[in-house]
């Protein structure tokens, strides 16, 4: 089976409101109301490619059922655990003002919680996937990654991390599947700037040195590069395409490499599959369709 964990998940209401004027009363232009975080992006992707998983995290209040609600709606299984106080955050996105956002705080959760959650992750099973993503809430111990993996260490369960800085590096000793650092990121670990395909294959390699099996990096308009398990290094330019929204771009990436991999065990394939994920949901309103996919996959493998 398939799990995706989102600590602070979110309802994102999406709206573009044109000549904005600060101060005053603004109406908007369109608006979206849509369930977010990293780990709730990857179950909906994976959903869309035909792929079941189940999201868990932590939920409360009204707003933490309505983004269950929605998941059921979208066909994704949820085991969030509720928190009897406060409310999952709402994050506002202003999307006629070069992406400007507001995002909530959500729930402070506790160890009783936490506990929880970690007795959830206990019962995957060997060829299990587990999908970390984005940061850790304030509330919660900032080694939580780490311990998640020490919990599951030598079980044989596929772990994806999809963080920053401490978080992924200290996810690196348990040997994850799948890392993926964009440019910048990777860039901020080793205190320098990538913006070459060439340059990154180096400083990946150096994660995938210190115990990731699958270093992928995502460069934006760049396109991305593999430093897979097998030895070999893939990389690709990025698909042609005009840029929608960015949005769940990189949680695109990474359920599309998975989906790919788990279907051919082929790292090539997988890396084809991410890099088209990944586009074909910024050239998207919203996350991209299968259809959307294998659209931007025909271009990817084209070269």
């Amino acid at each position: 089976m398939i799990y995706t964990v989102t600590f602070n998940p979110s309802l994102d209401y999406i709206v573009s409101v044109e000549d904005f004027r600060p101060g005053l009363t603004n109406r908007t232009d369109s608006e979206l109301l849509l369930p977010g975080g990293k780990g709730i992006n990857v179950s909906i992707v994976l959903k869309n490619l035909g792929i079941s998983s189940i999201a868990l995290g932590f939920v409360a209040g009204f707003t933490g059922d309505e983004v269950v609600r929605r998941l059921t709606e979208m066909g994704v299984e949820s085991g969030f655990i509720g928190i009897g106080e406060g409310f999952t955050r709402i994050n506002l996105k202003l999307q006629s003002i070069d992406g400007t956002e507001i995002n909530g705080q959500g729930p402070k959760i506790s160890r009783e919680k936490v506990q929880m959650l970690m007795e959830q992750l206990s019962r995957l099973e060997e060829g299990d996937v587990l999908f970390l993503s984005g940061s850790i809430p304030a509330s919660m111990p900032d080694n939580t990654y780490q311990k998640i993996m020490e919990r599951l260490d030598n079980r044989n369960v596929r772990i994806v991390v999809d963080a920053t800085k401490d978080l992924l590096l200290n996810a690196l000793p348990y040997h994850p599947f799948l890392i993926k650092p964009n440019n910048h990121e990777l860039g901020e670990i080793f205190d320098v700037e990538l913006g070459t395909r060439s340059e990154v294959i180096s400083y990946a390699g150096k994660l995938k040195e210190r115990g990731a099996q699958n270093v992928l990096v995502s460069m934006a308009g760049e396109g991305a590069v593999l430093v897979a398990a097998d030895g070999k290094v893939y990389e690709a330019p990025a698909p042609e395409g005009v840029l929608i929204n960015g949005v769940g771009a990189g949680d695109s990436m990474v359920a599309g490499f998975m989906a790919g991999y788990m279907e051919k065990e082929d790292y090539e394939y997988a890396f084809h599959m991410g890099l088209a994920a990944g586009s074909a949901s910024a050239f998207s309103e919203y996350l991209a369709t299968k259809e959307e996919i294998l659209q931007v996959y025909d271009q990817v493998k084209k070269g």
